[in-house]
């Protein structure tokens, strides 16, 4: 398995076979033909696919490992078999999402491999990073976060997601989180981009990206998506705002998915227009997902807290100069530097 997790091109019609049999039984898969392969943080990979017994999607999507270099980053992050396991133990999560068809948990840094739902077949347009969502796909997404929050809400997790485990960024990054996080400082001001606001030192910053972990896990705990920036989410033919890329997924406080997707998605002008309404309209939809929301003070408090955690998770991105386009590193770096800016980040945190 190991050596086909890293080749998708070497993928054959009995690995479909074997994977898609407990969702679709009787299926067997006759052939597979790699329709696309795109190579980022993991390889991204879309086969048709034909049947000589029963029935099962006409097409898959293919996540498996990427480049080493890759593979030790999602293993530090403990993202490295998230979303095998998510899918192995057939998770039905209750939200718009892509839905994870059978997965293969690889051994130690190998990498899984993870077949998903082809959206195309649903007519879904993937969104990118760099382009910002506008206020009605926002409030879309936040409307199903919260019934992701709300399911599990104060609740002992189901046992397909045991595995989920709270945010931890130890000591220990910080010899690691200092010299990419300059790195990326170095980076930007030679490709031109927005300035990091005057207050943030790279030693504050690392300081604060791990507090963010600390706030992440404190108060009410709930299941997280854990990394809902725009480009891992998805707009349906009627509006709907799903999300895929589930590698990140946690146990936490819900104001770390919201306060990192609404600002994060958002252009600037849009987030100062529409970030109180959005926070509300939030709240509302928690209380009827089965939620237990905080006041709207308390909740203001924790978004201001936020874009210290989307600032240096996309200042890290920029460093490592292959998990994402520079363009779409610019455009968040952009975002969240500043809300880090308009909301006083620096002392809410």
């Amino acid at each position: 398995m190991n050596g086909l997790s890293r080749d998708p091109s070497a993928l054959g019609a009995a690995f479909f076979t074997s994977l898609l049999s407990a969702r679709f039984p009787g299926a067997e898969v006759a052939s597979a033909t790699l329709v696309e392969l795109v190579e980022g943080t993991n390889k991204r990979a879309r086969f048709d696919l034909s049947y000589s017994k029963g029935q099962g999607p006409p097409s898959v999507f293919v996540k498996a490992p990427g480049r080493l270099l890759n593979r030790l980053a999602l293993s530090a992050l403990g993202a490295l078999d998230t979303e095998a396991k998510l899918a192995v133990g057939q998770a039905r999560l209750p939200l718009e999402h892509a839905e994870l068809l059978g997965g293969v948990v690889g051994r130690r840094c190998s990498g899984s491999i993870v077949l998903l739902e082809d959206l195309t077949t649903r007519r879904a347009s993937p969104n990118v990073a760099r382009t910002a969502l506008s206020p009605a796909e926002v409030e879309s997404g936040l409307s199903n976060l919260a019934r992701l929050h709300g399911a599990y809400f104060s609740r002992p997790l189901p046992v397909e997601l045991s595995f989920v485990s709270y945010w931890r960024l130890g000591r220990s990054w910080a010899a690691v989180s200092g010299p990419s996080l300059l790195r990326a400082r170095q980076r930007l001001g030679r490709l031109g981009g927005r300035a990091l606001p005057r207050a943030a030192s790279v030693t504050l910053l690392e300081r604060q990206f791990r507090r963010s972990a600390l706030l992440a896990e404190a108060g009410p705990a709930t299941v997280l998506h854990g990394d809902p920036h725009p480009g891992n989410s998805y707009r349906l033919a009627s509006g709907q705002t799903g999300f895929y890329d589930w590698q990140l997924i946690r146990r936490g406080h819900f104001s770390h998915d919201v306060s990192y997707f609404l600002a994060g998605s958002l252009s600037v002008e849009d987030r100062r227009q529409h970030e109180k309404r959005l926070l509300g309209s939030y709240l509302e939809s928690l209380a009827e997902s089965g939620g237990r929301p905080p006041s709207f003070g308390q909740m203001w408090e924790r978004y201001r807290a936020g874009p210290a955690f989307g600032l240096c998770t996309w200042l890290h991105t920029l460093s490592a100069g292959s998990f994402q386009e520079t363009s779409d590193c610019l455009a968040m770096i952009e975002r969240f530097a500043s809300a880090y800016e308009d909301l006083g980040t620096e002392s809410a945190i």
